[in-house]
Formats: structure tokens, sequence, C-alpha cells
């Protein structure tokens, strides 16, 4: 599909003019404004000026011939090719190109007048076209308000540019109501022109001569105004980037300094008195604002021992970041030690859990990588005794771009959320990462608490977003405290009290058995052979008639879901064979009677639905609507899904979860119809879901039949009985118990091969 026409005819004549020219590469003709475009509209700009090699920047070469050969482009300027790359790439902008007439008229004029209002440069520069506007004009930054980006953002944008884009150094910022990294670096060369820096030491970069300026010059306080220096504009301007409500009028009021000592009190930055100083600035300049300030909690991969522990306790820190494993492969031991835990909380510190193996690209992360991590942080938190409730930071330790973002980590840590509540949850989200990877993740409800990678000040991810609002450590520099035996290396962390850490831990006792693994797909033909086997000399062979699910089709269900098979295994140490059979027997019997009884249960809630809705009609309405018709078959629930389960079987398991420590949800009440038919739809249609309750309905089976002991120790008897409950109570439950046994046993051949 095309895009603008205008975009496209803008395409269509710089591939026609340059598309022979050396270093030109011919871009798509779709209409769609890009970075394609635009840069080749550099290359084409280049090439009318003789720079060479062309190159896809608007460099200081570009920005030097222009200066020379141009200064400014306007109604006498001749070259016609000049004037159609500005009328391209006015398209390019939305604005009007005049056809691509190749002629600086009056329709050009009005539209790089407008271009300039918008920029806040207009009347900067004498009229025209002048390089610095031809070098933002060939950019993707925009300079209208977007949609949902605020105007007293873009009114400071417009107004930095207005006032500083006379320095040589300083190139028009966007003017889009959006804070973003090149505003950034605007910011702080606007307050290196304040301090008195020249155009060779003002660089943008929040350095020793930047620091020592502010220190010396921009304590600011009620009062102060901007007279010969603008510091109290460029200080609002900061407050304003990073999310707080100030006005823009250069006056340090009052109500500037209750809102400065709200920022103090959200940053942490003590005492929280309202003066703009150093820190204050720092922490609104840059992500890891003073690295020299002390925090209260660090992190490190170095063991904590008792000397080490005791430095930490008397250099002020309280809560330590440890690891909960390994990265495979690595010879570096960064995860908790045996005994570590007490040794932290025998000196009066707490802990907090970080789960990292990699993390440091974007192919690190996938949904198959995020359901990995869940069950290996889980495990290994719940291993070293970190409670229920316990937040557990996965880390992006990279410069993740925005799409790496949308296209992978989001993805990723979806797929962890899911995979944690099919374990039955209890261990909250968190991120270590950039900025910008903390406050989506959070924006999209997949985490509760942000350990910040602040000290990463160049990541892309930090520069021009706030300091998230649900960040709880904050890693701001790295040093080592202590000497001798106590030396230890750390991360120095400001936390803002959100995540205590534990202080309290009791790790499980080790599982009596070895837990069971991920099936070994090379075997498959082979089980599927000893199950066929095990089915034919029961009497249960291929009817498609009855059972229109073949063996084979049946098996290639269960191991579909192998890696949450075993993940609930191994989360609930409980055998593998034990969640598997039930779930392939059901699939295998499945019968067209058990897809016409989800017909009848789907019929009777639409009706309870209908009735509630007529129900809630006023009186006099009723009379012209008629009442909803029953189904002719009143069915409020049936076993459905993989592990063909009754809603109120699922229900009964869920609440038992609860009380036994398994689950970490709210009860369900089954009396309510609502509730019943939530629970039954969610059954039939979520697969995941489904066979993550088998293992809650067998649990709760055991119990309710007096089934006591280590489900990884069960004996024939034990089995055969919780088994059986499976599938109720009587004679008929008992005669399914008995044969899914000899499934269990098949099954469990070949998982205990490979244990």
């Amino acid at each position: 599909m095309v895009g603008d026409k205008l975009v496209l005819q803008a395409q269509q004549w710089v591939n026609s003019v340059y598309g022979g020219v050396a270093g030109y590469t011919p871009i798509p003709e779709d209409g769609k404004t890009g970075w394609t475009t635009v840069r080749a509209l550099i290359r084409a700009l280049q090439h009318e000026l003789g720079v060479a090699p062309l190159s896809d920047t608007f460099g200081p070469a570009t920005m030097g011939t222009l200066t020379t050969a141009w200064p400014v482009i306007d109604a006498a300027t001749t070259n016609q090719n000049i004037i159609k790359i500005v009328q391209s790439a006015l398209y390019c902008k939305g604005y009007n190109g005049s056809g691509m007439s190749g002629t600086y008229d009056s329709t050009t004029s009005a539209s790089v007048t407008r271009l300039r209002t918008d920029m806040g440069v207009e009347g900067s520069f004498p009229p025209g076209v002048v390089p610095k506007v031809f070098a933002a004009l060939l950019t993707m930054d925009a300079y209208v308000l977007l949609s949902g980006a605020s105007p007293q953002i873009r009114n400071i944008q417009q107004w930095l540019n207005a006032t500083y884009i006379t320095r040589r150094n300083f190139r028009v910022v966007p003017c889009d109501g959006r804070f973003s990294r090149e505003v950034q670096k605007s910011l702080l060369l606007a307050i290196q022109f304040e301090i008195g820096m020249d155009d060779e030491t003002a660089t943008g970069r929040f350095g020793p001569g930047t620091q020592a300026g502010l220190k010396d010059q921009a304590v600011l306080g009620p009062g102060s105004l901007d007279q010969a220096k603008r510091f109290v504009r460029l200080f609002q301007a900061a407050m304003r980037f990073n999310g707080w409500n100030v006005p823009f009028d250069g006056s340090y009021t009052p109500a500037v300094a209750d809102a400065v000592a709200e920022f103090q009190a959200f940053a942490r930055l003590l005492p929280a008195n309202g003066i703009a100083g150093y820190q204050t600035w720092a922490s609104l300049l840059v992500s890891s604002g003073d690295p020299t300030r002390r925090g209260t909690a660090c992190d490190c991969v170095t063991e904590i021992t008792p000397a080490r522990a005791f430095v930490l306790k008397v250099e002020g820190y309280g809560t330590v970041g440890r690891y909960l494993t390994n990265a495979p492969g690595s010879s570096l031991n960064k995860k908790i030690q045996p005994g570590e835990l007490q040794t932290i909380t025998s000196a009066g510190l707490s802990a907090f859990p970080i789960y990292q193996t990699s993390g440091h690209t974007r192919d690190y992360f996938s949904p198959e990588q995020g359901a990995q991590d869940a069950l290996a942080a889980m495990e290994a938190a719940r291993d070293h005794g970190f409670g229920r409730g316990t937040t557990i930071y996965y880390a992006v330790d990279f410069d993740a771009l925005d799409s790496d973002v949308t296209q992978r980590i989001i993805p990723h840590f979806r797929a962890l959320a899911t995979r944690l509540r099919h374990f039955g949850g209890g261990y909250p989200i968190g991120v270590y990462g950039p900025r910008n990877v903390c406050a989506r993740l959070a924006s999209e409800g997949l985490t509760v608490s942000s350990f910040v990678s602040d000290m990463s000040t160049g990541f892309s991810g930090n520069l021009g977003f706030p300091l998230p609002a649900d960040w709880a450590f904050d890693q701001i520099s790295t040093i080592t405290v202590g000497d001798g035996d106590g030396a230890v290396e750390i991360d120095n962390d400001v936390a803002s009290g959100r995540d205590p850490g534990q202080s309290l831990f009791a790790p499980p006792a080790p599982p009596s058995r070895p837990l069971d693994v991920g099936f070994a797909m090379s075997r498959r033909d082979d089980l599927l052979r000893d199950l066929t086997g095990y089915l034919d000399s029961i009497g249960v062979r291929e009817m498609p008639l009855i059972w229109p699910n073949s063996t084979e089709h049946a098996l290639d269900l269960v191991l579909a879901h192998d890696a949450l098979i075993t993940g609930l295994s191994r989360i609930h140490r409980m055998r593998k064979a034990l969640i598997q059979g039930p779930i392939f027997w059901e699939i295998r019997k499945l019968t067209p009677e058990d897809a016409l009884a989800d017909l009848a249960v789907t019929a009777y809630y639409g009706y309870r639905t209908e009735l509630e809705a007529w129900e809630a009609l006023p009186p006099d309405q009723r009379l012209d609507v008629p009442m909803p018709t029953p189904p002719f078959v009143l069915k409020e629930d049936a076993s459905t899904g993989l592990g063909q389960i009754f809603a109120r079987t699922a229900i009964a398991a869920h609440n038992h979860g609860i009380v036994s420590g398994l689950i970490d949800e709210r009860p369900l009440d089954p009396d309510d119809w609502h509730v019943t038919q939530a629970v039954w739809r969610r059954l039939r249609e979520d697969p995941d879901h489904n066979i993550s309750t088998v293992p809650l309905v067998l649990i709760n089976g055991a119990h309710e039949s007096g089934v006591g002991g280590d489900p990884l120790a069960y004996d024939t008897t034990q089995l055969g009985e919780v088994l059986a409950r499976y599938n109720g109570t009587g004679a008929g439950a008992e005669q399914y118990g008995h044969e899914l046994s000899g499934v269990y046993a098949v099954f469990e051949k070949y998982n205990a091969s490979l244990r």
C-alpha cells in the first residue's frame, strides 16, 4: 500500500535524479516518510555540495560546506535541485512543498516560515532556509505537538531553540512536547552556556566543568530570579522534563520550592529542603545523579562473608542484592552461597534477589526464554528460602532501544508473568534495567517494582527519561568498601523504601527424590509404541467413532506442553507422570458426548446472562421484552479442556491450594454462577491454565482421600487412590485409577531414565 502521494513524489524524484550517483542507493517508492527517505535527501544535498564520500549523516563537513555555499536558501537561489530537496523534505515533515517546483515561490516561503515558527526560531535568522534549519529539516524530528505530548514541554523546547540557536554547536531540537535524549543534551548545552563555557568547551556532557559551574553559580532557592543568567528557567525546565509541574517563568517562588522538596523526597535527596543545590541539579540532569552520594542498599557478585557483612553495616548499608543463579557456562560464581543469607541477616542486613543468566543482548529475550526463566527463578528463590511475596528482579542488562522493548522485552516479560501464574504466583516481578525499560514494563502491568541501572548514564533508555515512579533501588556507582578480609566491590544503590528486602529465610527441605526434567523428544516414538501397547492390552484400541482422538494425537498434545508440565511437577514436587497421565488419558478417551456437554454448558450460561439482563430491566420495560427461554438441557457444569476438569472441581482445588500455600490468589465462591462461568470458560479456552489446574486437582484429591505423604514417593496403593480420585468416587473411579496407573507407569519409565 502506497502512503502519502506527495512523499512518494519526493522519493521518485530523488531516485530519478541521483540513482546513478556513486554512493547513492535508490530507496523504496512507497510514500512512507522514514529515515530511509531522509538519508537519501541528505546524500542528494551532499552531492549538490560536492561533499564526498556521501554518507547518511548531516555532519560538520556538510554543515560547513553548506554554510559557505548557501548561507541562506531563498527566492534568490538558482539551484533548482537544492530547492527541490528543501521541498521534498517539507513534504516529509508534513508541510506544503509547492509541488516540488524547484522554485522558491510564495508557497515554499510560507511553509518555511511556518516551520521556523514551529521550531521557535523565526526572528533568529534572516528569512529563508539557513543551514541549521536545513539540518533540522533533514531529520525525523517533529516540530508540532504530538498526540499525548505536553504543550508545556513544547513551549520549553521552542524557548531553548529561540534562546540558544545562534550558538555554534546548538542545533534545533524537536518541538514535539516529548522529553528525549536530544532535548536532554540541549538543556545541558544551555546550562553550559549560562555557566560561561565557550563553543569549544560546551559539549552537552555532564562533566567536571558543568558540575563545578552548577556548584559555584546555580544554587537556587525562594526569591531567585532570572536576570543576567537564566538558571531558574533552566532548572524549571529540568523539573518539567522529569515530570514535576512547576511554572516556566524564571521565578523561584515558594510554590516551586515545595515542588522541589517533593522531588527531593521522591528521589531520596536529603535534606528535602526545596533548595536547588548541586545534588538536585544532578538528579534532574543525569541518570546517576551525584554518583558520590552513598545509598543504603547495594548489590554485588561477591559472596557476603561475615567480615564483609560487618563492613557493609558499618558503611550504612541495610539491604544487599544477590544473584539467585549463575550464568550457564560462566566461570563467575556470583550466586548466593550456602549459609550466606544467614550471614547477611545475622549482621542486621536484609537481602533482595536478582535473576540474571544473560540478558546482555536483545536476542536473549523471547516468550520461550521468559517461560524458562519463570521456573528457574521461582525454584531458585524458593530453594534459597525467599518467601512468597518477595519481588525477584529480572535483569535487562543492555542498552535497549524502544523498539527492543516493544518487540522483545515486553513479550518476554508477558510470558514470564503468565508462566509464574501457572506455577501459583507468589513472587512478584521486578525488573533491573534502564529507565525506559522499567517504565514501559510497569505501564504494561508486568512489573511491580524497578531496580534502575542508572549508573549507565549513556544508555539511550536512561537519557531523556525520568526516574520511574515505582523505583525501589537506584544503582548509581560502583565502589569498594572496607579493606583486608572485609573489602568488597559493590554497586552503590539508593533505596526508596519500596522494597525492604527479606530478613528471615526458611529454605525448604531438599526433595526426597530427584525431580523430573524435560522430555527427550528423540524418544517420542518409543514412548508412543509403549503407550499403544499398553492401551491395546486393556482394550483401548483406536476407535474413531467412539474416541476420535488417536493415541499419537493425545501424546503429541501432552509433549507440546512438556515445558509447562515439567515446571509444574518441579514446583509442586510431584512426579511428572502424575500430571501427564490424566491429561493424556482424558484427551485419548474424549468422546462426542463431551463436546455436546460443552455446548449444553455454553447454552446454559448464555441463558443465565440473558436472564440477568432481562431481570435488570425496569418492570414496565419487561412487558415489551420477552423473557429468555431456557435451553432444553439445563447443564451448569461439565468436564472440559485438555484435563477434562469440572468448574466446581477446579474451584475446590483452587481454594485448597490457597489454604495450603501453593498458590497466591483469592478464594473463589462456587455458589456464584458468574464465578463458575468464568472458571469453566477459562478451563475450556486456555489449555495452559487447564494443565496448571491438574496438579491442584490431584493435590486436593489426595487431601480429600486421606492420602498423605510425599507425592515423589507414593507407593502403588497411594498412586492408584490419587489417580482414581481425579475421576471422582465409586467403582467407576476405582477402575479409572487402575487403568490410569498403567499409563502413569509408561510415562514414569521414560521420565525416570532422564532424571
